[in-house]
């Protein structure tokens, strides 16, 4: 069925053994990232596969699918007061910064007669989740050691998300001082020191990465080969297990500027147009609705994509060397945001290729 995301398995496995690889040589375990395929257990075996330990999402209902997968799950948005009872029951460990939180995790967790671990977040300039106060942090680390089922796992900080702020020694190193503070105030070590995502891995190259770092959380080095802080393709992986391929249901010659006045299209914005003649122009089925506002590439560079609307996407094929014709195939690679959306789309169906 099309439109369609094939993804090629093998090289799945094989970029997560190349990051696997490069985060062993520091002391670095990954927790391997799935919410950009929505969880999709077929999916992150090539993980599995690739010999990470950890399996992470921000949505309980992709941990659901992964419990038969024997790595342990991380939940990596803050957990809502709403969702406690399934935080405990199919995430190991969770990400936390509030207290009020991390007391009601407890009391499921005591119920349930389980531990579960939390990693307290803290916020190093983001200005995303975290705490920011640094004698706030050693607050909740020491209330949060009180808690009868809760084990305070570890230290971690999220950069570039929100604000891009770049993952550097200096502020991971401030990382590192602030889980020594703790376990100074807590009188134990911690196990992890979670520095961050893709974005960090480029520290690892440039031989940057603070000492007791010790822990990632990785998925578009892995699943596109790029890392997130300067956009870089990675050495010796693939970028493109996922691509998108969409189906001609049009073909015709027409005028590169629209006749009569212009207003707003159908996302609300006022399109501008240059005149270039008449060019040969495809739609192709597959729109915004399935790919969002963001970034999708042509393998065929002599394409060009002129827009989409909500159910169609409108390609300028006229330096192209092909024949095409109606019902032919178009493939594309695509960038993290449009991979999103792709797997979330429940009109995109899913093709593993082994």
């Amino acid at each position: 069925m099309n439109p369609r995301i094939e993804v090629n398995y093998r090289k799945l496995v094989h970029n997560t053994e190349v990051l696997q690889e490069k985060a062993k040589e520091h002391g670095i375990e990954l927790a391997a990232v799935t919410k950009c395929f929505c969880g999709i257990p077929e999916i992150a075996q090539g993980y599995v596969d690739g010999g990470v330990k950890y399996l992470a999402d921000s949505r309980i209902s992709n941990l659901k699918k992964l419990q038969k997968l024997p790595n342990p799950k991380i939940l990596l948005r803050i957990p809502m007061l709403s969702e406690v009872k399934d935080v405990v029951a199919y995430a190991d460990i969770s990400l936390n910064s509030e207290l009020k939180t991390m007391r009601v995790l407890n009391e499921e967790a005591l119920r349930l007669g389980v531990t579960h671990k939390v990693i307290l977040m803290v916020d190093l300039g983001d200005l995303r989740e975290g705490i920011f106060d640094e004698d706030e942090v050693l607050h909740a680390a020491k209330e949060v050691e009180k808690l009868s089922n809760i084990s305070l796992h570890g230290i971690g900080v999220n950069l570039t998300c929100y604000g891009g702020v770049i993952p550097s020694n200096k502020n991971l190193t401030k990382l590192e001082a602030l889980g020594t503070a703790i376990e100074k105030e807590i009188g134990r070590t911690l196990e992890l020191f979670s520095g961050g995502n893709s974005s960090s891995v480029y520290l690892l190259d440039n031989q940057e990465m603070p000492e007791r770092i010790n822990h990632l959380r990785i998925g578009e080095a892995i699943v596109l080969g790029t890392e997130s802080a300067y956009g870089k393709n990675i050495e010796n992986t693939h970028q493109d297990i996922f691509q998108m391929v969409a189906e001609i249901i049009e073909l015709k010659e027409k005028p590169s500027m629209p006749i009569g006045e212009i207003g707003m299209d159908a996302f609300g914005n006022t399109p501008s147009f240059e005149d270039e003649g008449i060019r040969k122009r495809a739609i192709l089925a597959v729109g915004r609705q399935d790919i969002g506002s963001y970034d999708i590439f042509p393998v065929d560079t002599s394409m060009s994509i002129l827009g989409a609307s909500s159910d169609h996407l409108i390609l300028d094929l006229t330096d192209t060397a092909g024949d095409f014709e109606v019902g032919d195939e178009i493939r594309f690679n695509l960038r993290y945001g449009a991979l999103l959306s792709l797997m979330t789309s429940e009109y995109v169906t899913k093709k593993i290729i082994y």
